[in-house]
């Protein structure tokens, strides 16, 4: 049985439908309340998620606020120019090998979090986020989605002035301001997605379509993405990895992110945030 994990109130809880359900209480104290340590019981949360129709939920979720599901993780990669879309309209090459930087784990908040802008020239980026579930080392990349726990939306927010401040770029600074990775609302289990390769995605600013494509379009695949990762490092449970973005960024249109702008955030069967700049 497939679930959707969240963190409620620094707690971590399942969501089914418009109820979720504490994990503690839920599992009769078998399982930890913290958020991080759900990310290493993928078998417990399939568990626990097959038997929720005989549980009483905790509660709404209409009456509380999201965190970030993963809210410490160890390590956050991130994809640069992996939509063959976006590398059309940066006028670059396609790359050979993933392009990999680091998102200071730092910058990761809430589904519904503020963006804190820091200078007139921070953009947008939709995209799919891969949760590792169990460690490994050399995944296959036939064997990588047994080792994901799950998907979730992100944000990778970009101060382009900062990110292009030096040459070669700091791709880790400018992306890695406090509040500049909102993720959420849930991590998705991959056997609840329909097509775990061709997830349509889009990006909103004050209701104007800017981004819209589908993961479908990904030049290296979350499968071909992990197994690249864990041949130079392990992965381990609760480390993120945010996979590119498509076209329609707003740094090719001379549309940066201004304070009020919210920026609405969806991925098919995955969820949506929604994030007001300030």
């Amino acid at each position: 049985m497939g679930f959707r994990l969240a963190n409620i109130d620094g707690r971590a809880a399942l969501v089914d439908g418009l109820d979720y359900y504490d994990i503690e209480s839920t599992s009769g104290g078998s399982m930890s309340p913290d958020p991080m340590a759900a990310l290493t019981a993928k078998d417990r949360l399939h568990e626990l998620a097959a038997g929720l129709s005989a549980k009483a939920p905790t509660g709404s979720t209409a009456d509380v606020r999201f965190g970030a599901p993963v809210p410490s993780p160890r390590n956050c990669y991130a994809i640069g120019l992996n939509y063959r879309s976006h590398v059309e309209e940066s006028g670059m090459d396609l790359p050979d090998v993933p392009l990999v930087f680091t998102k200071f784990p730092s910058c990761i908040v809430g589904p519904n979090d503020e963006v804190e802008l820091r200078s007139e020239s921070a953009d947008y980026e939709a995209e799919l986020v891969v949760v590792i579930g169990s460690s490994g080392r050399d995944i296959a990349a036939d064997a990588a989605w047994d080792h994901i726990l799950g998907v979730t939306v992100g944000q990778d927010i970009s101060d382009r002035a900062l990110q292009f401040a030096a040459k070669p770029p700091h791709f880790d600074l400018g992306k890695s301001r406090d509040t500049y990775g909102p993720i959420g609302p849930v991590v998705v289990s991959p056997d609840l997605l329909d097509n775990q390769n061709g997830l349509p995605i889009t990006c909103d600013i004050n209701g104007e379509r800017r981004q819209d494509g589908n993961t479908s379009d990904l030049i290296f695949d979350v499968a071909a993405i992990v197994a690249y990762l864990s041949a130079i490092t392990t992965l381990a449970a609760g480390d993120i990895i945010f996979t590119g973005t498509p076209d329609g960024v707003g740094a090719t249109q001379g549309k940066f992110l201004g304070p009020g702008d919210v920026i609405t955030t969806t991925i098919e069967g995955v969820g949506t945030l929604v994030n007001r700049c300030r």
